[in-house]
């Protein structure tokens, strides 16, 4: 498969691209909610990452389609001096272009984007089930360094 890969942050109109690709995993598929019309909830939230200064979901396109996403979110903080941190969240690569180096190349690019912010780390948290995606993080240099806890309501 030949493909040009371009990134562009997301606007409104690719909600459902960005929540069929949430979905299209065994994980995804429980959490989301990929119907016509998408819920009003993700339009809400969309909007609200639109509004917070250092939020953006980055896509990764082929042609007008969207093969990959993530959510990046630049974190001021106090510790280590003041230095800013990179979240990065909703890492999804279409299963038709997985092994080809979409998501290699949609993390260089958010670190890109972190590093312009002169943030000083980036993190991430990944469900524990996700082996083959804790590879593909070790893989890229991400160090497993911190134990995440989550409080779910």
């Amino acid at each position: 498969m030949n493909f040009t890969m371009n990134f562009r942050k997301a606007n409104e109109d690719d909600l459902p691209a960005i929540v069929r690709l949430l979905a299209d995993d065994e994980l995804g598929s429980k959490r989301e909610r990929n119907t016509e019309p998408l819920p009003a909830d993700y339009y809400e939230a969309f909007a609200a990452i639109e509004a917070q200064v250092g939020n953006q979901i980055i896509l990764a396109i082929d042609d007008q389609t969207v093969i990959g996403c993530l959510q990046l979110t630049i974190i001021p903080g106090l510790a280590r001096q003041g230095m800013k941190r990179a979240q990065i969240e909703g890492v999804r690569v279409d299963k038709r272009y997985r092994g080809k180096g979409v998501g290699e190349a949609l993390f260089k690019e958010a670190i890109v984007i972190s590093k312009s912010e002169k943030c000083g780390l980036v993190q991430l948290t990944t469900d524990k089930r996700r082996e083959e995606a804790h590879r593909f993080y070790n893989r890229l240099g991400f160090l497993a360094s911190h134990e995440g806890m989550k409080l779910i309501f």
